[in-house]
């Protein structure tokens, strides 16, 4: 029988990929490629609690991403599921998380400021974004939370998970298709391609990567991950 990973354990896994006291922590992740937990998710948000600690904020996506096109019908920041993995609903669903208001693109968030943090996503100042619609704010404008964790200068962990799952890379796609409307271009916006951006990510950068549990991992820093893949973006359309 496999030994199961315990809160201890996977903080000590966080620790080594290089998860610090009083980080700010944006999360993408897959629970079932943990393995077995003693606990399950509460033991995962547990142990990722203690790795940022009492000064830090953990941010998780509660994205309402179904099919349809009847998100903004069904959304209610009480009630409507995140739709983005086991751990994205447990951590929304829990006492004490706060979550900001966005009919597709809402983020949930614990630890310190973390109710200021998520906080003000119906505004509409910053990007425009194609997901943009009244009467919600701008989906990664200046007070959406991944813009403030952006700024921030937080950490990304990839939790079991691939560059199809790095939401960021629609931050890079809005600030790109931004930079090309003030130019006074009439563009379409346009996806870009995840797995090559990952490719180039992989090869260019410092990033840790390491195991939590039996999940692959990846750890980096948001705004050298954005910046970094806008000017590539720039470089090689």
């Amino acid at each position: 029988m496999r030994a199961q990973h315990t809160r201890e354990t996977l903080l000590h896994d966080l620790r080594v990929l290089g998860v610090e006291q009083s980080d700010i922590l944006f999360m993408h992740s897959s629970f079932k490629s943990l393995g077995p937990v003693k606990g399950g998710v509460a033991t995962v948000i547990g142990a990722l609690e203690d790795a940022v600690g009492h000064e830090g904020l953990l941010l998780i996506p509660s994205f309402n991403l179904v099919a349809g096109g009847k998100r903004a019908e069904i959304w209610d920041i009480e009630t409507t599921l995140s739709t983005v993995g086991w751990i994205t609903e447990y951590f929304r669903r829990m006492p004490g998380t706060y979550r900001s208001d966005h009919f597709s693109h809402s983020v949930a968030a614990r630890g310190k400021g973390a109710k200021e943090f998520v906080s003000g996503h119906l505004g509409q100042e910053g990007l425009k974004a194609p997901w943009d619609r009244e009467p919600w704010g701008s989906t990664y404008g200046t007070n959406s939370p991944m813009y403030r964790a952006y700024k921030a200068d937080g950490k990304l962990l990839m939790l079991g998970v691939d560059y199809e799952s790095s939401t960021y890379c629609h931050v890079v796609e809005t600030m790109h298709w931004n930079m090309l409307l003030d130019q006074g271009l009439d563009v379409e916006f346009r996806g870009l391609k995840r797995p090559a951006l990952g490719e180039f990510w992989d090869r260019s950068s410092k990033l840790s990567r390491g195991r939590i549990g039996d999940a692959d991992c990846r750890l980096f820093r948001i705004r050298e991950y954005v910046d970094s893949l806008l000017r590539e973006v720039i470089d090689n359309p």
